[in-house]
């Protein structure tokens, strides 16, 4: 059983915070599992003012880039060695599955080591010289960085943060959702462990769960904070991105998604059905890349989704901690009531559903959140089942005739995050692909990631980008330097 952190992070002591209490809730049984005391606003403002003296320190000031690379090695072997317990505690608290759990667990590892790597190996840049002058341009750190994330892959989203951010030679305050704050406060403990090692300064990282209104707000607003990146709902990522600007400062925003899914008629079939449903029905439909909107030719659509619904009925519902289990439970009693009520609004707007659409009967889901896996049809794609973000198990499918027709209706949305497309026809799947309104495009695959490849949102999915390369840059400032060569005094010099 893992061991669950009441205390919260705050300018590296650990104590207990002054905001109101939570509790952190097993969703698979309804059960406590810690009460968290949140951080309080003047808490906020400590850790970023400690935050600041800890980033002027000449032990972090003065690092050489390939030292700090020691600094993301170090916390990568220990989330690495770590993977167990994280695992453990992220189901726990969100409700995926071990085997789900573990692998973010391991891909938080993998992002710290990418950017150790990357920061390694990143170059400053002699620009051409346009006069008696040598140039160069320079990257330095933009400061106290703020970290917001959502409750539906905290570790890995965390690492995706803090790894650039700590990279580039910033601090970082986290702010994990309210209602899934202990894997997050784990990796806290491993990075702060880790700083301790090096003797680098504790005050780099703060851990503060708390409500969006109180911690995420005192955030976002305090002086010293440089620079935002945020994983959440889009109206919370817009009032962010209206502070940001009022501030003059960076804001990064992975928001969400309706990402259509599209089988062609010349989809290899098997491997279709089975990455619809993992694009939908893994993590229960709760991430933002979920591939909600299934488009299949008209030619094929009846036989397709007969077929998809037949392997849906047999996925296995159940806790995470079950090795059987494909779908696990909803993270809260009150997001699964959400999720039912849009299906509730499906109906009314003439959907058929045809599986799913309630929660499992039986003792063992009783105290659970639990939730059918889904399929509805007879849908418009201008529905608002259609075009709002369900973030559950619910997949709507509607047939298309043509590609224009595939193009305009996948297009016909205010999010453009990602999209999947099924086919054996390379050359379509490139023309398909490249007029797709989204950030990520899989073919023949789908919800695969990688450290090295930049993740973005287009349209009301989000702003700037995150992973990658460049992930290091987008947490740091450029700076242009000019070294005269000339002999020559300047003008007006006497």
């Amino acid at each position: 059983m893992p061991q669950y952190s009441t205390d919260i992070l705050i300018a590296g002591q650990w104590r207990r915070g002054a905001g109101e209490p939570v509790d952190t809730v097993d969703p698979a049984t309804g059960r406590v599992l810690a009460t968290v005391h949140t951080a309080s606003a003047d808490e906020v403002a400590e850790a970023a003012e400690a935050a600041a003296v800890a980033m002027a320190e000449p032990a972090w000031r003065d690092l050489l880039p390939h030292e700090r690379a020691r600094l993301l090695y170090r916390i990568a072997e220990l989330t690495e060695q770590a993977a167990g317990e994280l695992s453990a505690l992220q189901t726990a608290d969100t409700g995926k599955t071990l085997t789900e759990t573990r692998a973010l667990a391991l891909s938080a590892a993998g992002t710290f080591r990418y950017m150790g790597a990357a920061l390694e190996t990143a170059e400053d840049r002699l620009t051409p010289s346009r006069g008696p002058y040598a140039t160069m341009s320079v990257y330095e750190p933009v400061g106290v960085v703020g970290a917001i994330n959502p409750w539906n892959s905290p570790v890995a989203s965390d690492a995706q943060k803090i790894a650039p951010a700590l990279a580039a030679g910033n601090a970082v305050l986290l702010k994990p959702a309210a209602w899934t704050p202990l894997v997050s406060l784990a990796l806290g403990r491993l990075i702060t462990q880790a700083l301790d090692e090096l003797r680098l300064p504790a005050a780099l990282l703060s851990v503060l769960p708390g409500s969006g209104r109180v911690v995420g707000d005192a955030i976002v607003r305090h002086p010293l904070v440089a620079r935002i990146g945020f994983t959440g709902g889009t109206e919370t990522g817009r009032s962010i991105a209206e502070a940001a600007a009022r501030k003059l400062i960076p804001a990064s925003l992975e928001l969400g998604g309706k990402s259509p899914t599209i089988v062609r008629a010349d989809a290899d079939i098997e491997q279709a059905l089975a990455g619809v449903l993992f694009g939908i029905f893994s993590s229960s439909g709760q991430s933002c890349i979920a591939g909600s909107r299934l488009f299949v030719a008209r030619e094929i659509y009846d036989s397709f989704v007969a077929e998809l619904v037949e392997r849906v009925r047999k996925l296995r519902v159940g806790p995470g901690t079950d090795p059987a289990t494909q779908v696990g439970p909803l993270v809260h009693h009150r997001h699964r009531d959400s999720v039912a009520g849009y299906v509730d609004l499906a109906r009314s707007e003439g959907a058929r559903v045809l599986c799913g659409g309630a929660a499992p009967e039986g003792e063992e889901y009783a105290d659970g959140a639990y939730y059918l896996p889904t399929v509805l049809d007879g849908l418009a794609n201008t529905s608002r089942t259609c075009q709002e973000e369900i973030f559950g198990p619910v997949l709507v499918a509607l047939p298309y005739d043509d590609e224009d027709d595939l193009v305009r209706q996948a297009n016909d949305s205010v999010y453009g995050l990602a999209c999947g497309i099924w086919t054996r026809d390379l050359g379509a799947a490139w023309r398909i692909a490249r007029r797709i309104e989204a950030g990520t495009v899989w073919i023949n695959t789908y919800k695969q990631f990688s450290a090295s490849t930049p993740f973005s949102g287009w349209k009301d999915s989000g702003l700037g980008t995150e992973k990658g390369r460049d992930a290091i840059r987008a947490y740091q400032r450029q700076k242009s330097l000019y070294w005269g060569t000339s002999s020559h005094r300047l003008p007006w010099a006497g």
